[in-house]
């Protein structure tokens, strides 16, 4: 079995930490090559791998599968042993209703608080827009309930690592970064995320990159 990761920029792409932890947490082997998503003269190599010229990607023998959500399915069809998704029908429901919504939303909440590993904690300096706070709120919400129902059993949304933590993860790194106030539950989950082996490797990796991204360091 050959698994290959394209990757973009590990202090950056949050959409490439996602399918990355998957594998690493549970200690699956794979390949992986970063690319610097922000760099123009990247976009053929990119294209090289998928049409979409989107990263993550995953290669997999003779298939190419892109999307991080797309990925992290693909990895639980392959394999079921990790439990990706809870075995419990509500809380895997629940599970993948939260990823599909973290999927396709919050977008005022990424465009201002983008990922950046290497950025000091500390508040926004434009502050944080309403619209913000209140995908900051639908995030807690999140995490409290899903804690509360499922997660009982360990320190993850629904106890165990799970594809769920995965979706997660970067907006995790967010509310550290740019120094968001939680109550305990939600704190509690965000140290969770940044104590994971995998992502520590993962922050190792980026905080080694030489690249930048002035827009995202001057946020």
């Amino acid at each position: 079995m050959s698994l290959k990761l394209i990757l973009g920029n590990k202090n950056y792409s949050s959409w490439s930490m996602r399918p990355w932890l998957a594998l690493a947490e549970h200690g699956i082997p794979f390949e992986e090559e970063v690319i610097n998503i922000y760099d123009p003269a990247s976009k053929p190599k990119i294209l090289s791998y998928s049409p979409a010229g989107k990263m993550p990607i995953l290669l997999d023998g003779e298939s190419t599968i892109w999307d991080s959500l797309a990925i992290l399915e693909t990895f639980a069809d392959k394999f079921p042993h990790l439990d990706l998704w809870p075995k419990d029908p509500a809380a895997r429901a629940l599970a993948r209703s939260v990823s599909a919504e973290m999927h396709s939303g919050f977008a005022p909440l990424r465009r201002a608080l983008p990922m950046n590993l290497k950025r000091a904690p500390a508040p926004p300096k434009a502050g944080i827009a309403d619209d913000v706070k209140a995908d900051i709120r639908r995030v807690c919400d999140i995490f409290r309930e899903a804690r509360t129902r499922f997660g009982a059993r360990g320190d993850f949304l629904f106890g165990a690592f799970s594809a769920a933590d995965c979706m997660f993860a970067p907006v995790a790194t967010r509310l550290r970064t740019y120094a968001v106030k939680l109550d305990e539950p939600c704190t509690e989950y965000v140290d969770a995320i940044h104590n994971l082996s995998s992502f520590k490797r993962w922050k190792e990796a980026g905080l080694k990159e030489p690249w930048a991204h002035p827009d995202y360091d001057a946020v």
